[in-house]
């Protein structure tokens, strides 16, 4: 991943855009760079969703759990008590 060079983009979203500070750190890189004049990409489509998918799978590397769901309609803790809504 290329470093951001910060100081450029202050400039350019400050000074040349003339953004709020605000609203400048508010925004994505990516619709910074789509504001300076940089090509739109196409959206995710579905084969790439699926690569990501098939690359980070969710839970990976985690222990398993039930997210503390009882079937009660209420969650318990790790020590068995109840939490509070």
């Amino acid at each position: 991943m290329s470093a951001f060079d910060w100081p450029a983009l202050q400039r350019a979203g400050l000074n040349g855009l003339n953004l709020r500070p605000e609203d400048f750190w508010a925004l994505t890189p990516r619709e910074l760079q789509v504001m300076l004049g940089a090509e739109a990409r196409p959206a995710l489509g579905r084969s790439g969703l699926q690569a990501l998918m098939q690359a980070y799978p969710d839970g990976a590397g985690l222990p398993e759990t039930d997210g503390g769901y009882n079937g009660s309609g209420r969650s318990e803790h790790a020590d068995g008590s109840r939490a509070t809504a």
